[in-house]
């Protein structure tokens, strides 16, 4: 059975960008007569807003699409990822962090070619091989984050890749994110663990989001080898732009779909404006019309 999911962040209004990425996980599910989950990515806690829980669900619902019940919040689940990151450290592929950022932008600056990926620069590995002295000492000062220490964790993982629907097979390239932080000091975790994770424990089959975050499935393929989880189906769909060519956010208050409401739009408004691009892009993953 087809299991997809929509995991937005209660930290503001679904805009025009959330409604196609719901759309295309729900057209998945209802294709293949699966089922589609709603998940709450909500370890940014300092950002989320209670009421935008409510607010998420309203416009979904407006918009037509029900989903399995229950919604899962990431909040509730932190001793999951707590029994995750263990794991990790039992394998020695993750390590403690005590730089600031600050710090990490003052390294940066002194290097003469600092590391750089796809989404900018990358952590240049400062406390990557602190000794158990070192770590002791700096415990007492300040609290960790964990990161991943890549060519490890490639290392032991082997050769992997993923398949997606709409770009075909990647190989996945461990070090292309560099040492990615798999928890943060105030929460415990980040989104590369937690999303893992979740997608394992709600039996996920195929992973729908933006192709903005294809790096990000490097990271997770080999947090899925490591924790020997499932593999699901990948499909990263092209992103809603603006006017400029950048992608939608928050701040575009006009696209998102409260104020489209108020200003007496119609669900039908929205889907039509989103169908064209869904047939154009994904006419082979959906037999079917919505």
């Amino acid at each position: 059975m087809v299991i997809t999911r929509f995991a937005p962040s209660p930290t503001g209004n679904l805009h025009l960008g959330h409604a196609f990425a719901a759309l295309v996980a729900y057209r998945l599910s209802v294709s293949n007569k699966g089922h589609f989950l709603l998940r709450f990515e909500d370890i940014d806690h300092t950002r989320v807003r209670p009421e935008f829980y409510q607010q998420i669900e309203e416009d979904l619902h407006w918009l037509g699409l029900d989903w399995q019940k229950p919604v899962w919040k990431q909040l509730d689940r932190l001793d999951s990822y707590q029994r995750a990151l263990s794991l990790l450290q039992q394998l020695d592929v993750v390590y403690p962090c005590f730089c600031t950022r600050r710090e990490i932008e003052q390294e940066l600056a002194h290097l003469t070619r600092a590391p750089h990926g796809p989404e900018g620069p990358l952590y240049p590995g400062t406390c990557r091989n602190l000794t158990s002295d070192q770590i002791s000492e700096l415990s007492q000062q300040r609290e960790p984050c964990w990161r991943l220490h890549a060519t490890k964790a490639g290392n032991l993982a082997g050769t992997i890749s993923f398949h997606d629907l709409v770009h075909g097979t990647i190989t996945v390239n461990p070090t292309l994110l560099g040492d990615v932080i798999l928890a943060r000091k105030d929460i415990g975790t980040s989104y590369h663990l937690a999303v893992v994770v979740d997608d394992a424990d709600q039996n996920i089959t195929h992973v729908t989001r933006g192709e903005d975050l294809i790096p990000s499935t490097h990271i997770h393929r080999i947090l899925q080898s490591l924790l020997s989880l499932p593999e699901p189906q990948f499909l990263h769909h092209a992103l809603i732009l603006d006017e400029n060519g950048r992608r939608l956010a928050k701040r575009h208050d006009s696209l998102s779909l409260a104020s489209m409401r108020e200003n007496g739009c119609f669900p039908k408004d929205v889907l039509d404006r989103l169908e064209g691009l869904l047939e154009l892009n994904f006419q082979h993953a959906f037999p079917t019309k919505l």
